[in-house]
């Protein structure tokens, strides 16, 4: 059995470094874990499969450049309630079903800037104001260690993410984040459409 999915961040980038795994190898791996387990737990609701390919060639082609970022290749899970350019943001909730934001968040702004690879978005309950991970939308993510239970939330989806070795780092937030205040609202970690 393959050790890729349980290795953090800084053993990848480490890895990656010595030449050991490259970012491909990679996303490829976890791409295919999550195709066959995600439709058990359902972390992932928004898969970005060929974004992810893309990113990972670009980080090794950093690698044998020798101009790593220090996030090069690190495959990154992000919640539905950050905002992601051309990539749609649903807040868990039918209202938002087709909503696509312009922008980036600062936060995923950020991370891409660090050279992470995005995997995807994760689920949540309904505008993160409830402790499952269940909504409308999607239903409800499972506990990866007994699927008969719940996972809790509001960021259960990018913790299940994590927890079944989909990948070694995920977004996640505090449900009052989307609304705290004005300037989050305007497209920085976490922003709402409302």
């Amino acid at each position: 059995m393959s050790e890729i999915p349980w290795m953090s961040a800084l053993e990848l980038t480490a890895a990656y470094g010595k030449g050991e795994l490259s970012p491909l190898e990679v996303i490829r791996e976890l791409q295919d874990r999550i195709d066959r387990i995600n439709p058990r737990l359902n972390a992932f609701v928004t898969l970005l499969p060929e974004a992810a390919e893309e990113a990972a060639k670009k980080a090794e082609e950093a690698y044998r450049q020798g101009k790593a970022r220090p996030l090069e290749g690190v495959p990154v899970a992000i919640k539905d309630n950050i905002h992601s350019a051309g990539v749609r943001t649903t807040y868990g909730s039918r209202l938002y079903e087709d909503f696509i934001p312009e922008e980036d968040a600062v936060l995923l702004e950020r991370l891409k800037d660090a050279g992470a690879v995005i995997l995807g978005k994760t689920n949540m309950p309904e505008f993160g104001v409830i402790g499952i991970t269940e909504n409308p939308l999607f239903g409800r993510t499972a506990n990866p260690w007994d699927t008969g239970r719940h996972c809790g939330g509001s960021s259960g989806g990018s913790a299940v993410a994590v927890a079944a070795g989909f990948c070694p780092v995920a977004m996640g937030n505090d449900a009052e984040a989307p609304f705290a205040s004005p300037r989050r609202c305007a497209g920085s970690s976490g922003s709402s459409p409302i």
